[in-house]
C-alpha cells in the first residue's frame, strides 16, 4: 500500500515537473542579486529560501484569486542555477495538471510585489521577474499643494511690501513734521524785538552796539568833569 502511495506521488511530481520548463508560455524566470543588494550582509540562498519564495507566491495567488486555496505545492520551480535564478509556473488548486494563465500570475505578482520584495530584503531591480516590468512607485504628493505654497509666497511678498510702504510713509511724515517745527522756531526767533536801551545817569540814552549812541555828548561830559 505504501509503495503505491510513493509511486503515485512520484508520478504526480514528475508530471508537475514536466509542466515547468524553461521558456514555458505561462512560466516566468526569476533572478535574484542578493550580493549586489546586501553586500556584506548578504545571506546564502538555500532550499529554505526557495520554500519561502514558493510560499510568498502562493500568498500572492491567494491574494489575487479570493477564495482559491493555493498551496506551496502549486508553485512549481525548475531549472534552478547557482547564480540564483530559476523558472516557475503555477497550477490550479483543484487541478494540478492545469497551469494558471501567465497574465493572471503577472497581475498577482504586481499586486503583492512589495510583500514579495520585503520577504527577501530586495527591490524590483535585485529581485527580477523577467518579462514583468517593475511597477513604478506612485509619485509622493506633498502635504501642502504647490499652488498653496506659491500663493503664500506671493501674499507674503505683498504683505511685506505694504508694511514697508506704511513704515516709510510714517518716517517721512515724522521727519517733515520735525522740519516744520524747526522752521517755525527760527521764524519766531527773528521776530523778537530788541530790549529798549537803558538810560544813562545824565539822561542820555546809550543803545546796544548795534544801535546809535550820542558819543560826543558822553565825551564832553567826561572832559567837563576833569
Amino acid at each position: 500500500m505504501s509503495g503505491k502511495v510513493i509511486f503515485l506521488l512520484s508520478v504526480a511530481l514528475s508530471s508537475a515537473q514536466q509542466l515547468c520548463t524553461p521558456g514555458a508560455s505561462d512560466g516566468y524566470k526569476v533572478r535574484l542579486s542578493i550580493q549586489t543588494a546586501l553586500g556584506d550582509n548578504a545571506y546564502a540562498w538555500s532550499q529554505n529560501e526557495l520554500f519561502l519564495f514558493r510560499a510568498t507566491l502562493a500568498f500572492a495567488m491567494r491574494n489575487h484569486f479570493d477564495g482559491q486555496d493555493f498551496q506551496v505545492a502549486n508553485i512549481i520551480v525548475c531549472d534552478e542555477t547557482q547564480r540564483v535564478s530559476f523558472w516557475f509556473v503555477v497550477t490550479w488548486p483543484d487541478d494540478a495538471a492545469r497551469l494558471v494563465d501567465g497574465s493572471e500570475v503577472e497581475l498577482a505578482i504586481r499586486k503583492s510585489r512589495k510583500r514579495i520584495n520585503s520577504a527577501f530584503l530586495l527591490n524590483d531591480r535585485t529581485l527580477e521577474f523577467v518579462g514583468i516590468v517593475p511597477t513604478l512607485a506612485a509619485p509622493q504628493l506633498p502635504a501642502t499643494p504647490p499652488w498653496l505654497i506659491a500663493f503664500g509666497v506671493v501674499m507674503g511678498a505683498v504683505g511685506a511690501g505694504f508694511v514697508i510702504l506704511v513704515v516709510s510713509a510714517a518716517v517721512q511724515k515724522r521727519r517733515k513734521k520735525k522740519e516744520n517745527v524747526v522752521d517755525v522756531a527760527e521764524d519766531e526767533g527773528s521776530d523778537v524785538e530788541a530790549p529798549p536801551p537803558k538810560p544813562l545817569k545824565n539822561g542820555s540814552v546809550r543803545q546796544d552796539p548795534n544801535g546809535i549812541s550820542n558819543v560826543a555828548f558822553c565825551d564832553d561830559e567826561r572832559v567837563t568833569q576833569m
